[in-house]
């Protein structure tokens, strides 16, 4: 969901492949470049089953929730690190040259990851990982997009996006496919190293973007990748737009050096756009999409699903919805309008979260019990705080609360809703039991009402991925002035990456502190609190042209002058505060 797809219309496609079937040349570009789109939805994917299995091997990660966000997260922390210095490697080495560095980067991560004998070198290769996806996250769309034919550019652009929900979605469906396999997770994070070596040799003998190089005053090679992209009758155009958008883009960054961020601030018609667009990245994370995305398989078990393959086939449908979604969402966001979109998709995330809070209070308090004769039937092996108990009764969920040891229910054969044993959990103890073929249980019990869990999820995918999945990122794109666009918007993606990292760091804590059903209500409250940001700050950019946006931001911030101050007169034209327009 980070990366952000690029608003692009069935018309686009159309066009598109009409010129990549005359010129392939170009979609080899875009697919190659794309590739690092690929990496990025595929470990954000795969983390969310490889966890399963990651605690079944390490004890301490099974007993430990931030051990286990910490694993799941240090690729997010590792990305906003990638992000700062796939920046500065892009400007000084090249789009081409920082996708290299990426794959190679991401490859040792893979093979850290595969080889860890202990969780500490499992968490290096997740930082190795991150600094690889937030390299590829900020360099593969911006490679697509100025090495692309200008007329299909949205069209190609928008296949990173595709790549990063498909690689999602491959993600599961290869977590499902070695859930059975020795070393389990082991393969299913060393398979991530393969993309890269893809695009690395993909990359390696394809050239560097015709823009930067053209900006590092290589007029010549850059003119060479322009014939190879563009139909004759078009080159001589393309160069005369490329020298003069170049010549236009390094006078503003000139200009741009004169004002810090401080100066940035004081400009009020960027400040408001600077909170509306953080404002709406900060809620599409703490909305608790990535609880969704990362820990799935984790929440089914929480429900009442026992088995891995089971959360791993059930997770299955939320990454192939969240795929769809990112395609309805071209077709509905011109359509209907940003404000609009993002209200209908939060009123469905409230409703879904909703669900969710239902199904898991319902979970808790219909626990199946706990049988004293059935548990002193597995003789040694009996959860030593309950075998202490001198009177009252346990259920299930009172059982796996127990941490001296832990503690884990094994139900009853035939019907897992009747009461069950309390035992020591342990790998062996878990064999015993599945062995009279009963379910074991050490993240959540059984009940008669998980399979709404998996509906929840659904719903909540369904209705989070066209709007609050994708419109953040279309809103940034359009709401800052062209001279300030760069610096915003990297202010708001950093803002998306470390609300990433917040809300995926403290998920199971939150769980084991506050239960799963108050964990989804807090969500969902702030979703409320999200819908009333959306009515009352974010502005609607459809169908406005640049000096429209540069005008509506005014007005608005007239309307807010209790929070701006006043502001009697619009931008006036000289004012190099608002040079450029907006995008």
């Amino acid at each position: 969901m980070e990366g952000g797809p690029v608003k692009v219309g069935a018309q686009d496609f159309t066009t598109c492949l009409r010129l990549v079937n005359k010129n392939p040349y170009v979609l080899k570009l875009a697919f190659s470049a794309g590739l690092g789109g690929l990496l990025f939805g595929y470990d954000t994917g795969v983390i969310s089953g490889a966890l399963l299995y990651i605690r079944d091997d390490f004890r301490s990660v099974d007993s430990s929730t931030t051990l286990q966000e910490t694993i799941v997260s240090m690729a997010i922390a590792g990305a906003i690190i990638g992000a700062a210095i796939g920046g500065w490697c892009n400007d000084r080495y090249g789009r081409r040259t920082a996708l290299l560095i990426a794959d190679i980067v991401f490859f040792i991560g893979a093979i850290l990851m595969a080889s860890a004998p202990n969780p500490a070198l499992l968490i290096v290769g997740r930082v190795c990982v991150g600094l690889g996806i937030g390299m590829a996250s900020f360099t593969s769309p911006l490679y697509i997009s100025e090495a692309s034919p200008s007329k299909v550019r949205g069209a190609l652009v928008s296949t990173n996006g595709f790549l990063i929900t498909g690689g999602q979605f491959l993600s599961y469906i290869i977590n499902l496919g070695l859930s059975r396999a020795p070393g389990t997770w082991r393969w299913m994070l060393g398979v991530a190293g393969l993309p890269a070596i893809l695009q690395f040799f993909l990359m390696f003998y394809l050239p560097e973007s015709p823009r930067w190089l053209y900006r590092k005053k290589r007029e010549a090679e850059a003119i060479a990748i322009l014939k190879r992209i563009y139909p004759p009758e078009e080159v001589d155009a393309e160069i005369q737009e490329l020298k003069e958008t170049v010549e236009e883009e390094i006078r503003l960054q000139g200009d741009s050096k004169s004002f810090s961020y401080v100066q940035l601030w004081r400009v009020k018609e960027v400040r408001y756009a600077l909170i509306a667009g953080c404002g709406l990245q900060l809620f599409q994370q703490f909305v608790g999409i990535n609880t969704v995305m990362y820990y799935s398989p984790t929440i089914v078990q929480l429900a009442g699903f026992a088995s891995n393959q089971v959360a791993l086939l059930l997770s299955l449908i939320t990454s192939g919805l969240n795929a769809i979604g990112s395609i309805v969402s071209i077709s509905l966001i011109d359509r209907y309008g940003r404000r609009k979109l993002l209200i209908f998709s939060l009123l469905g995330v409230i409703a879904s979260l909703g669900i969710l809070t239902g199904v898991f209070h319902v979970t808790t308090e219909s626990s199946p019990l706990v049988s004293r004769k059935s548990t002193d039937g597995f003789s040694g092996y009996q959860c030593p705080d309950y075998a202490s108990l001198t009177g009252g009764t346990w259920d299930c969920m009172r059982c796996l609360k127990a941490s001296h040891p832990e503690c884990g229910f094994c139900a009853s054969p035939g019907n897992q809703l009747l009461p069950g044993a309390c035992l020591i959990s342990n790998s062996t103890v878990k064999h015993i039991c599945q062995g009279g073929s009963r379910p074991w249980f050490t993240r959540g019990c059984p009940s008669r009402f998980g399979w709404l869990a998996v509906v929840g999820l659904a719903l909540y995918i369904i209705f989070f991925s066209p709007g609050m999945g994708t419109v953040p990122w279309v809103t940034n794109s359009e709401i800052y002035p062209l001279q300030y666009r760069g610096t915003c918007g990297g202010i708001a993606a950093t803002v998306n990456w470390i609300s990433n990292l917040v809300v995926s760091q403290t998920f199971l804590t939150m769980t084991q502190n506050i239960g799963t059903s108050m964990t989804f209500l807090v969500f969902g409250i702030i979703s409320v609190i999200a819908i009333c940001f959306v009515i009352a700050i974010v502005p609607e950019t459809k169908g406005l042209s640049l000096e429209d946006v540069e005008s509506m931001l005014h007005k608005r911030v007239k309307k807010y002058s209790f929070l701006f101050g006043k502001t009697d007169d619009g931008p006036t034209e000289g004012d190099p505060n608002v040079k450029g327009g907006c995008t």
